[in-house]
């Protein structure tokens, strides 16, 4: 069922005339199935929409590839984030669209989101590595710090 659920949902998102409550109560219909085998088509889809530049698809399928993965999508997440679309970017990182989305997942389990996090601290591209130390400022302290 999640199958075509996703393609119907990638169909809205490419037509610029589909309507917003069906497309984001289809979007959260697929992120309430916990049905995680629909992760890769979702990520290969962010990854296009973000090539796209289209940033309400980008925080759409963000949402739904966090609900579904937690902690595991960070990685995706950062790197769809980092990515300037001219949407609602400003200065400081935490105004991307994104932003709730990654701290929601990070704390779906923080040793988890801790031990992604830290390797993005060294990542060859520098916006990536900024939202990682920012999204870890959002974790509390490990247990043994």
């Amino acid at each position: 069922m999640t199958g075509p659920a996703v393609d119907r949902l990638i169909a809205l998102l490419d037509d610029p005339d589909a309507d917003v409550d069906e497309t984001i109560d289809l979007a959260d219909e697929i992120a309430a199935s916990g049905d995680r085998t629909v992760l890769p088509r979702l990520e290969a889809e962010l990854d296009r929409f973000v090539g796209e530049r289209n940033a309400y698809a980008r925080e759409l399928l963000g949402g739904v590839i966090g609900a579904l993965a937690g902690a595991a999508a960070l990685p995706v997440l950062l790197r769809a984030s980092a990515q300037d679309l001219g949407d609602d970017q400003e200065a400081q990182e935490d105004h991307d669209a994104l932003a709730a989305e990654i701290v929601d997942a990070a704390h779906t389990d923080p040793a988890a989101a801790r031990a992604l996090l830290l390797p993005l601290l060294e990542d060859p591209d520098p916006a990536v590595a900024a939202r990682a130390e920012w999204t870890l400022r959002f974790l509390p302290a490990p247990p043994d710090a």
